[in-house]
């Protein structure tokens, strides 16, 4: 039997095949031709609205007419600078996310410890579920749940009544702090949860070999490797309470920097936008020794 010869591929032409064929051999500029979309997107719209508060910083409001005056001055900024309470307030709000953020790494240490250390895959596989499930939720829905929780007929008072003690209430610095622990907290330990992990298990039995015990391996092994982990979790705990104005108003009544914001959003804007320059001028720094500490390696 006579084998039927197949017919050879056609082969393609077109304008653009000289151009695909470029494309092949240059994948850096294939890779930018992809990209440039979406950082076109991400430039236009976040940058340019960070832009457009930057302008409307050194702006300033007529106080006569309440009109905005678009002439380049720095009367916000040393207003911000001079006034007391927005000295105050700011120190609050830093001192809150830097509480907030060393409570999540104690609490969430342990918990990512355990999780890649000691823990069965069935049991990691739970406590993953566990930690990720209040994020599922709303957020409102979680502070509204502190609230009731906080409230002076709630359930923490209900529980320490025999006790003859009672709860924080709904004012002060506490009932804020527990609530941004808890919200934040899954942010902090995910990303410990990986830095432990990726700790080779070889360290820990050399360390044990020569003789270290638990804690000296822990200070001197664990802890030094795991510590990009915690920074980087640091950065979304630490951020995230900054700019925060939701939880204040829900379960306290103390100001932060978001409040004083939103007020002023509405009664003086270039105002608002000089003030908005404080947290991003924080953050920055905060990134700057966030990246000398390599914590951007560990996300």
């Amino acid at each position: 039997m006579t084998a039927i010869p197949h017919p050879a591929p056609a082969r393609r032409s077109g304008p653009l095949l000289p151009f695909s064929g470029w494309l092949h051999r240059h994948p850096r500029v294939r890779l930018a031709l992809v990209l440039a979309l979406p950082v076109i997107s991400l430039g236009v719209v976040y940058f340019g609205s960070l832009v457009v508060l930057l302008v409307n910083a050194f702006w300033s409001k007529d106080p006569f007419t309440s009109q905005v005056v678009r002439e380049f001055t720095l009367e916000n900024f040393v207003q911000i600078a001079t006034t007391e309470v927005y000295r105050v307030v700011t120190v609050r709000t830093v001192g809150m996310a830097a509480a907030v953020t060393l409570t999540c790494a104690i609490v969430a240490f342990p918990i990512a410890y355990y999780m890649a250390r000691i823990a069965s895959p069935r049991t990691r596989g739970l406590l993953a579920v566990g930690v990720l499930m209040p994020l599922w939720a709303s957020y409102l829905i979680k502070a509204y749940t502190w609230r009731l929780i906080l409230s002076e007929d709630g359930v923490l008072n209900w529980l320490l009544a025999p006790l003859g003690l009672t709860g924080p209430g709904l004012t002060g610095m506490i009932p804020v702090w527990i609530t941004f622990v808890y919200l934040w907290l899954p942010y902090m330990i995910l990303p410990v949860y990986a830095g432990i992990e990726r700790i080779p298990g070889s360290l820990l039995e050399a360390s044990s070999d020569l003789g270290g015990r638990s804690g000296t391996t822990f200070r001197r092994v664990i802890l030094p490797l795991a510590l990009p982990a915690v920074v980087a979790g640091s950065i979304f705990t630490f951020s995230l309470t900054l700019g925060d104005y939701i939880v204040p108003n829900v379960v306290s009544n103390v100001q932060f920097i978001g409040n004083v914001i939103q007020v002023n959003q509405a009664q003086n804007l270039p105002l608002a936008a000089a003030y908005s320059m404080v947290p991003l001028a924080i953050m920055v720094v905060y990134l700057l020794v966030a990246r000398r500490l390599h914590a951007f390696e560990a996300l």
